[in-house]
């Protein structure tokens, strides 16, 4: 049995992305983001957590005490994230990060796990910085990651890998395919998933990401109203990029940002 999808709907990926993903680690990257809210004189109670998937970091930030909404432009991966036992507290939302709108402001966003690499497309991408910087309260911090050069050069192009889920019911052959020209990487994803009855389901999809480069980020975030911009790499806050370093970092697969909405009112960071 077989069955496609198309390029980013996530339909197919989604009923298995959690036992693909197995071995992410929720907590250190929450650990990392309240290290972030440590920064600012007054911490952030509300919470905007943009493309959340499966719900696993949102779930994470609520067990903490933080107020959730989450959006995500995928209904399968949201369907997902609100059957979790836990969540209950969370207003999840299906809408797309380059096109939302809120009920209030928020005094925090995030964005993780190269979730804005699925940007392909360079106004939509400012656009969504504009949509974040417009609903964060005074001061609020903008938190997100993206896939380095380096992870699209050395990691992605014309490899191929094999993902199973520990219970070794699912797999995933993945391939990909990147042009240096256009920024943008083709994954062709097969998954195999055993049915009750022993046999393989075979399911199709395929994804796309564009590269963006560091500076690019950087001057439109500052042209959507951000200032105080920070870089490290890899959820790591000690592995920073200095001030007048290129914004990219030698072997570094992950490059993360922190910005604040550019207010003097009572949420500015130190």
């Amino acid at each position: 049995m077989s069955q496609i999808d198309q390029t980013n709907s996530f339909g197919t990926l989604a009923k298995y992305y959690d036992e693909l993903n197995a071995g992410a680690d929720y907590k250190k990257v929450a650990d990392y983001i309240e290290q972030l809210f440590g920064h600012c004189q007054k911490k952030p109670e509300t919470v905007l957590d943009l493309a959340c998937g499966t719900g696993n970091l949102a779930l994470e930030l609520e067990a903490r005490g933080y107020d959730l909404t989450a959006l995500d432009l995928s209904s399968d991966m949201l369907a997902l994230a609100t059957s979790k036992k836990s969540g209950g507290n969370i207003f999840w939302t299906n809408q797309d990060m380059c096109d939302f709108e809120l009920y209030g402001t928020v005094d925090a966003a995030v964005c993780c796990f190269d979730s804005l690499n699925y940007v392909c497309d360079e106004a939509a991408l400012k656009k969504c910085f504009a949509l974040v910087n417009n609903y964060l309260n005074p001061g609020g911090i903008f938190v997100f990651d993206v896939n380095s050069k380096y992870m699209f050069e050395r990691v992605y192009d014309r490899n191929a890998y094999i993902i199973e889920s520990p219970k070794k019911n699912v797999f995933c052959a993945w391939q990909n395919r990147y042009d240096k020209k256009t920024g943008l990487c083709d994954f062709y994803l097969t998954i195999f998933a055993r049915q009750p009855n022993g046999a393989y389901l075979r399911c199709e999809e395929a994804q796309r990401e564009k590269y963006h480069s560091g500076e690019f980020l950087k001057a439109a975030l500052l042209e959507a109203g951000f200032c105080e911009i920070s870089v490290c790499y890899n959820f790591s806050p000690e592995d920073r990029c200095e001030k007048n370093e290129k914004i990219e970092g030698d072997k570094k697969r992950r490059i993360c940002f922190a910005a604040k909405k550019n207010n003097k009112e009572e949420y500015v960071c130190k």
